[in-house]
């Protein structure tokens, strides 16, 4: 007799395969909105407290998004490439080998993790030098660093949970380990960071602890650890499909190579991200802190509409992966139009309403801080006009990766930072200054197009020939 936890699981299953496409990339996508939304309020408000202590503080917060980067970039490559295989392996109703590739991945992002802690904690001093600190807020970027460093191993692991839950249409469970994280360092940052009696929107802080940098960096770390400890829990439990097991830890070339293949374009991103990042504040520094500040809070403000886009993605891929391993090719050519349509429709709206809004938003993080401001705003506005071909191009490199186009996924992901970007950076910056480097990322995401057109097309091609193949076998065997 069948067990409510197995009828719990059919259904999923059921779900992923009859329910009608914009609801289910909706059901999907969603939680996965929300918790990114979440994620990005707490990296906000690390900023929005810090701010207080100055224009350097803020610098050097801005300066350790990229260490944020390196760590997701140790477990993104495993949690991406674990996704579109596990999609697929339960698409072919496969569980046990999709447990497999859950443990591997889970395992090695650990290991990974913890190597970062250990030599970033030893040479913490270059590494903050090597992200583009300045002499100036190199001291405040060494305080925020060290707590991060200790969450490093949590947070890999985190990374790999979250993208294989969602793999299994789970995307619930996901939000609320995400999500509770975030809500929790929004609470903790005023009270690690301010001292009592400090002001607080009007009040003053009957508490705190008054640790500054410091305290941000705690906060986010203490967070990062409580996102980890709920997002086990349905593995520990057993309230998932997939099984985390040490003894399903199986590095086989099977395993490893799908992984790699398909990750291997998160982890580029990530890692061209990190040089991106590190580029921008050494160009931006040089030119003063107000730059270096600016850039950063606009950055933090842009993950608001860049989460939406990574959310819906997230919700589409497994969608599209588990139809294609179900061979319901009707569905993953469904599946990218709805998404298709929604992404262009959301981008405008989404810019629309930044362009409105761009200027209140900055003054509140610059005060009277005047090209912080201006470059910042500016770096703003850009970047919100590209937004729909942002999002557009976002959705195909999903489809790329939900289907294990791994030549596809790479080149999508790697040329927001990467192949689109870095031949401009030093041109732009050169030729007009401030002004060059606050407008490169929309230069790259216009130039992103011409990738992902011809791409796109290779894709729809494919689909449609496997497709028509399934529907010939299908004849044949009525026939027979």
């Amino acid at each position: 007799m069948p067990t409510k936890k197995t009828t719990s699981q059919e259904q999923r299953k059921t779900l992923m395969v009859s329910a009608p496409i914009p609801q289910l990339i909706a059901k999907m996508a969603i939680p996965t909105i929300v918790a990114f939304l979440i994620n990005s309020i707490y990296s906000l408000a690390d900023t929005f407290f810090v701010s207080g202590l100055g224009t350097n503080a803020t610098a050097a917060v801005s300066v350790n998004a990229s260490l944020d980067q390196l760590i997701m970039m140790c477990g993104s490559m495993l949690a991406v490439g674990a996704n579109s295989y596990i999609a697929r392996l339960l698409g072919e109703n496969n569980e046990k080998k999709a447990s497999q590739v859950l443990s591997t991945a889970f395992f090695s992002a650990a290991a990974i993790g913890t190597l970062l802690l250990i030599f970033g904690s030893i040479f913490i001093t270059p590494m903050v030098r090597l992200l583009g600190a300045t002499p100036t807020c190199e001291g405040y970027a060494k305080d925020y660093a060290s707590y991060v460093l200790l969450a490093a191993p949590f947070m890999a692991t985190s990374f790999v949970m979250n993208q294989c839950l969602r793999s299994e249409g789970s995307a619930t469970l996901s939000m609320i380990g995400m999500g509770f994280g975030g809500i929790l360092n929004c609470i903790l940052d005023p009270i690690f960071i301010l001292s009592k009696g400090d002001s607080l929107f009007g009040f003053a802080l009957p508490f705190g602890l008054g640790m500054g940098v410091s305290g941000a960096s705690l906060a986010t770390a203490l967070s990062k650890v409580v996102s980890f400890v709920i997002l086990i829990f349905p593995y520990l439990t057993k309230r998932s499909l997939l099984r985390l097991s040490v003894r399903n830890f199986k590095p086989s070339r099977d395993i490893i190579g799908q992984i790699v293949s398909v990750g291997s374009s998160s982890m580029f991103r990530s890692g061209l991200a990190v040089v991106a990042g590190i580029l921008l504040n050494d160009l931006a520094g040089n030119i003063s802190d107000s730059v270096l500040a600016g850039i950063g809070v606009s950055t933090k403000i842009m993950m608001f509409p860049f989460s939406i886009i990574l959310g819906f993605g997230s919700g589409f891929q497994p969608v599209a992966g588990f139809n294609w391993g179900a061979k319901r090719y009707d569905r993953v050519q469904e599946s990218y139009r709805f998404s298709a349509i929604v992404a262009l429709v959301g981008g405008v709206l989404m810019a629309a309403i930044l362009v409105v809004f761009t200027d209140p938003i900055i003054v509140a993080f610059a005060g009277d801080d005047p090209q912080m401001r201006q470059l910042g705003g500016l770096c703003i506005l850009t970047q919100a006009v590209t937004l729909p071909i942002h999002g557009w191009v976002a959705v195909v490199n999903m489809f790329c990766a939900g289907l294990g186009n791994a030549k596809g996924a790479f080149l999508l992901a790697t040329a927001r930072q990467g192949s689109c970007f870095l031949p401009i950076l030093y041109p732009l910056a050169y030729l007009f200054g401030g002004y060059g480097i606050v407008s490169v990322q929309a230069a790259a995401d216009v130039l992103s197009l011409a990738l992902a057109v011809p791409i796109l097309i290779g894709m729809l091609k494919k689909v449609k020939a496997a497709h028509i193949a399934a529907e010939i076998t299908q004849g044949e065997v009525l026939c027979k």
